[in-house]
C-alpha cells in the first residue's frame, strides 16, 4: 500500500518593502516574539543555512534578506554574474521553517536621490580595504538597512567573513543599533575549504588547491603558538600559497577584537587573516590562532 505524499513545507512570507519587513516585526513584538536575521546575498549553501538553523535555536522567528548587495562590488568585481537562484534559495528556505524573507529590488534599497553612505573606520582599515577601497561603506550602509528594516533582535554572520563581521559589530555599537550582532564558526568542505558561493568559479583543478589556503593558516598558527616568530610564519605562508599558483593579497596577523595590528602576540587574542586569488576566483579565509 502506497504512502501518501509528504506535504511540502509552506513557503515562507517574502517581503519586498522596507515597510512590508517593519510592518512583520512589529506584528512579532507586540505578541511578544524575538526574531533573527540572517542576511544574504541568495547563492545559498550549507554555510547558510548552517546560519539560519543557529537563528532557529536563538530566536522565536527567523528572517532571511536576499540581496545582492551593488555598492560593495566594485566596478572591475563579479556583480553582474553573481549566483542567483531564488527558487532553490526559497525552497531551501522553506525546508527549515524560515518565517519570513525579505527581498528587496534595488531601486527599495537604493531610491532616487539616495545620497547618505556610512563611512567605516576602525576595524574596517587595512586588510579588505587595501583592495577593495569602497567595500565595507557599501556592506555597512546595506546592512544598516537591512537591520533598520527587519528589526531583529539578534543577527548572525559567519565568521569567514571576519573583518566584515568586526566591522558590523562596531558600528552597530557605534549607531546604539539595539541587535545582538552573533557570529557563527566558518563551515568547511571536509578537506578544509570556507563554504562560499564564489567556490562555484573554481575550475576542477583550482579546486583541488583551494584547500591549500587553510593549511597555510593552520600551518602559521601553530608555528605562531608554539613560539615560532610570527614574521616568519606569515612569509611561511605567504610562499606556500604562491608556490601553489595564488596570487596572495594579504595574510596578516591581528588581533581578534579590533583588528589592530599586533604588537605584543603573547598577550593579545589573535587572528590570522588571508585573501588569495586562484585563477580567477578570490578567496578569504582566516583562524584564530
Amino acid at each position: 500500500m502506497s504512502q501518501p505524499a509528504e506535504t511540502p513545507p509552506a513557503p515562507p512570507r517574502i517581503d519586498r518593502t522596507a515597510a512590508d519587513a517593519q510592518q512583520r516585526a512589529a506584528g512579532w513584538r507586540m505578541d511578544r516574539l524575538t526574531s533573527a536575521l540572517v542576511p544574504t546575498m541568495g547563492a545559498l549553501h550549507e554555510g547558510h543555512l548552517a546560519l539560519v538553523r543557529a537563528a532557529r535555536e536563538r530566536a522565536d522567528r527567523v528572517v532571511v534578506s536576499i540581496f545582492v548587495n551593488p555598492t560593495q562590488f566594485a566596478p572591475t568585481e563579479d556583480f553582474a554574474s553573481y549566483p542567483r537562484d531564488h527558487d532553490t534559495d526559497l525552497a531551501k528556505l522553506a525546508a527549515l521553517g524560515v518565517d519570513a524573507v525579505f527581498m528587496p529590488e534595488t531601486a527599495e534599497v537604493y531610491p532616487p536621490g539616495f545620497a547618505t553612505t556610512i563611512a567605516v573606520a576602525g576595524p574596517g582599515e587595512g586588510l579588505e580595504t587595501d583592495f577593495r577601497p569602497t567595500h565595507f561603506q557599501g556592506v555597512a550602509t546595506v546592512v544598516a538597512k537591512l537591520l533598520l528594516a527587519t528589526q531583529p533582535d539578534i543577527a548572525i554572520f559567519g565568521e569567514k567573513d571576519y573583518q566584515q563581521l568586526m566591522v558590523i559589530r562596531r558600528m552597530v555599537a557605534d549607531l546604539t543599533i539595539p541587535v545582538r550582532i552573533d557570529g557563527f564558526a566558518t563551515v568547511r568542505e571536509s578537506d578544509g575549504l570556507a563554504l562560499s558561493s564564489r567556490n562555484a568559479y573554481l575550475t576542477p583543478g583550482e579546486r583541488e588547491t583551494a584547500p591549500v589556503l587553510h593549511r597555510a593558516l593552520q600551518t602559521a598558527a601553530q608555528a605562531i603558538t608554539t613560539g615560532g616568530n610570527p614574521a616568519q610564519a606569515l612569509d611561511a605562508a605567504r610562499a606556500a600559497l604562491a608556490d601553489a599558483g595564488f596570487v596572495v593579497d594579504y595574510v596578516e596577523l591581528r588581533n581578534a577584537e579590533t583588528l589592530d595590528v599586533v604588537t605584543n602576540p603573547a598577550a593579545e587574542p589573535l587572528r590570522l587573516l588571508a585573501a588569495a586569488r586562484l585563477g580567477k576566483t578570490r578567496l578569504i579565509d582566516n583562524i584564530a590562532v
